[in-house]
């Protein structure tokens, strides 16, 4: 696939501007609490926005359905989206009964471990305060040798070497 840009916002006080046409940022029921406790609502709520060339998706959490964004364009391009069938499973759920060999995952490791990675790098050009340049094919961060040793972090205990490889 080719380069993508991702802008990463992550916290109280670094929240996105809201698209034009974003419509009510509600709280997305796939979001689990921590401890029981409760989402606070915020300006713009946990979830993300999807910019393509011609589209703007917008979601809750990663396991929620994504939505076209302004409603004029969603249902404009209603009549030529696939169906997507309905789930008898939430997404957690469907994880562990994929595991049990129950049904067959939604979210796909070849798809969600990647999407960890990015996870992952979005945290870390965070917690370090600048831009970094990730190589997907060498697996390095290409512009600031402190950024790629932090991704590298303590070597692993002998015997878990092969499971912490990016």
């Amino acid at each position: 696939m080719p380069p993508v840009v991702i802008t990463w916002y992550d916290g109280v006080d670094n929240i996105p501007a809201v698209p034009d046409g974003y419509g009510v940022s509600d709280i997305d029921p796939n979001i689990p609490s921590v401890a029981g406790g409760k989402i606070q609502p915020a300006k713009l709520n946990p979830g993300k926005e999807i910019y393509s060339k011609e589209l703007t998706f917008k979601g809750g959490s990663h396991g929620s359905t994504l939505s076209i964004i302004p409603g004029e364009k969603a249902k404009e391009m209603e009549k030529k989206l696939p169906e997507v069938p309905k789930s008898t499973s939430s997404h957690s759920a469907n994880f562990l009964l994929a595991c049990q060999g129950k049904e067959k995952t939604r979210s796909p490791f070849e798809i969600s471990a990647p999407l960890s990675q990015v996870f992952c790098l979005g945290v870390a050009a965070q917690r370090l305060n600048r831009k970094i340049v990730f190589d997907r094919e060498t697996k390095r961060v290409t512009n600031d040798a402190f950024a790629d040793a932090f991704l590298t972090g303590e070597p692993p205990r002998k015997g878990w070497e092969d499971f912490y490889k990016i």
